[in-house]
């Protein structure tokens, strides 16, 4: 069963994003948006945790929040409102981490 894992919250604040990594399948998928996305910022320690956790084509990042914040990443493939639809309803489960 596969979960896509959506994370809102700056990674600076809390620990959300270290416990969502430690939980999650091989193939859940996590989605940045708001405050998350300050997680793929250059040189940061949650950007550290997210390329250890080799999610490569199973990162997301919410567009609107991306452009909002000024961050660029290649690590994250960046998703508008029906992309994280399409998401939502690609995985069995989605887990909001509130």
């Amino acid at each position: 069963m596969t979960t896509l894992h959506v994370i809102a919250h700056s990674p600076f604040g809390d620990e959300r994003l270290h416990s969502c990594l430690r939980l999650l399948g091989s193939e859940d998928a996590v989605l940045l948006c708001g405050d998350a996305v300050y997680a793929l910022l250059p040189g940061s320690e949650p950007l550290r945790l997210l390329e250890q956790a080799q999610l490569i084509g199973r990162l997301y990042a919410l567009e609107e929040d991306i452009h909002a914040r000024a961050i660029a990443s290649s690590l994250a493939t960046t998703v508008d409102y029906p992309g994280f639809v399409a998401l939502s309803l690609h995985h069995d489960k989605v887990n909001s981490w509130l």
